[in-house]
Parts: C-alpha cells; structure tokens; sequence
C-alpha cells in the first residue's frame, strides 16, 4: 500500500496589488487636496507669493516706478550698518518691554475679577471686550484726544490734583508711552478672555482642597492657578510679542513716527521707507529682517515653554 503525501493548499493572500495601491493612495490625495483648496489657494495667493515676491524685490534697487535694478545683498548690507535700523528696532523693544508686562498684568487682573460671581459679570466682561473689536484709528483718535497736552482730559485732571502735566505724544520722551498706554487699553479685553478661559478650566476641587489644607489665597494663586494658568500665559504671551513687533496703526495715527523720530518702528520705517522714499527694495529687505527676528523670537519661546508651562 503506497502512502501518499497530501499537497499543502495555496495559501490565499489578501495583499493587493500594487497599482491598486496607487490608484486608492491617488484618490485620497486628490480629496484631500479638495477639501484643503479652499484654505490652501487663498494662503498660496495672498501670503505665499506676497512673501517670495518681497523676497526678489529686496535683492533689487527699485522706486516702483522705474525697472528694478539687481544688487543682491546689498539692501541688507546697507541696513545692517545704518544707526536708524539699530534706532528703529529699539524704539520697537521698548514699546513690547512696556506693553507686555502692563496689558498681562491688567488683563490678569481682570480676569481674576471677573471670574467672581457678582451681579452685572456679563455686561463688564462684554464692556471690556469692546476695544478689542473697535478699529485701531478710532482708538487712536481717542487716545490722542485723551492725552493732548493743551486740553486733553489726562492733563486737565493731572493739573486739578496739581500734578506734573506731560507733553505725551508731542514730546520725544513720552511719545511712546502714551502709545503703550493705548496699545495696553485696546488689547486689554482680549488677554482677559483667553486668561479667563485658562482659569475657568482649573477644577475647582484642587483649590477647594487647598483651602481646607489651610491655603492662604495668595499662595493658591501662586501654587495652583499660576501654574495651571501657564499654557494660556504662553499663548498670550507669544501672541503678545508677534503683534508688538508688527506695532504700526496707533503709532502712524497718534504720533506719525516723531516727534523727531522718537517713536518710530519697524513697521513704521517698511511704510516711510516705501511709499515716502521710494526705496522698497530697502523695505522689502527690512520687513525679512524683522521677519526673521520674529521667526527667532518665537522659536525660542516654543523651545523655553518646556521649563515652565504646566499642563494639567
């Protein structure tokens, strides 16, 4: 009697083929290229080609009227060796080193108040959260009207308690500020809401246990909500420094850069130095510097937040 070996059964694969692969890795690609058309055309239009465009005009000598002339690197040469790019990018860090600090402190207190429950909460949050969506130039104008040296209201109550009246935005040496004064009451609001959404999201048990612990409340502050505040912090915080970089309305309403230069920023020169001087080669190579500050600025903080952003 001969035995005899069954054959193993091929095995069924369920691998597919490779061109089916590609056809349905294709498909997906193409929807998500669809859904992302909408968001993705307008940022390649409007602020991708804008910025490579800036890129190759900075590398030329052109007053927008005439061909442009190229010279390489010669615009960023002249920058960094002129005392009014040092000057400008000065006037710019003093302006964040006194907006910072006071719009996070005001706004934090703020927030703290609000975050009470007391009669008419809403209509003072909605009451503070209203310069926020006002326009810059309103604000501006006000603020100027506010601080004007021969009549405005600041100077009139000054002088009724006898105290010393400034000449603000007509004087070199409270030219800026009085911009970080309004910069600080127009953004106030906005801080407020993002540090009061980071403090209605610590629970409530862990500063309930600490009072019965015997908690003191400043010491709850600073070991509980400050810490849990941190994530919103650093939000504000770099949002804070990008838009104080970028710092141009109220300085071009209020004080036109002067008086004598002595309030002039970065945004400020890119504009005089385009459309008053014709030199927007020179602009154009001044707004990648203050872009790449910006860039460096950010990414530090990014890199920093890991030693003292506290996630819950």
């Amino acid at each position: 009697m001969t035995l005899t070996t069954p054959t193993t059964a091929p095995r069924l694969t369920s691998r597919t083929p490779a061109p089916t692969r590609r056809r349905r890795r294709g498909r997906n690609t193409a929807w998500v290229l669809f859904f992302l058309a909408p968001s993705a055309i307008p940022l390649l239009l409007f602020t991708a080609t804008p910025m490579g465009a800036s890129l190759w005009v900075s590398l030329h000598k052109w007053n927008l009227l005439s061909p442009m002339e190229f010279i390489g690197l010669d615009n960023y040469t002249k920058l960094l060796t002129d005392p009014t790019t040092r000057s400008i990018f000065g006037h710019t860090l003093g302006y964040i080193a006194g907006y910072l600090p006071l719009v996070y402190v005001g706004g934090l207190a703020l927030a703290l108040a609000l975050n009470q429950a007391f009669k008419g909460r809403s209509f003072f949050r909605a009451a503070y959260f209203l310069p926020v969506v006002t326009s810059w130039v309103v604000v501006a104008l006000v603020w100027q009207w506010l601080l004007n040296p021969t009549n405005g209201l600041v100077n009139t109550v000054l002088g009724a308690v006898g105290l010393p009246q400034p000449g603000w935005w007509t004087d070199p040496q409270w030219a800026m500020p009085s911009i970080i004064l309004a910069s600080a009451w127009k953004d106030l609001g906005f801080v407020m809401v993002i540090l009061l959404a980071g403090l209605q999201a610590i629970p409530g048990e862990l500063l309930e246990a600490a009072r019965v612990d015997g908690a003191s409340a400043w010491q709850r502050f600073r070991h509980i909500t400050l810490p849990l505040l941190s994530p919103s912090t650093f939000f504000v915080v770099v949002i804070s420094l990008i838009n104080g970089f970028q710092v141009f309305d109220q300085v071009y309403v209020m004080t036109g850069g002067g008086p004598a230069g002595a309030s002039q920023v970065v945004v400020g020169q890119i504009y005089d130095l385009t459309f008053r001087y014709g030199r927007a080669g020179e602009a154009s190579a001044l707004s990648w510097l203050l872009f790449i500050v910006i860039l460096g600025v950010t990414a530090l903080q990014i890199r920093g937040q890991r030693k003292w952003v506290t996630h819950a």
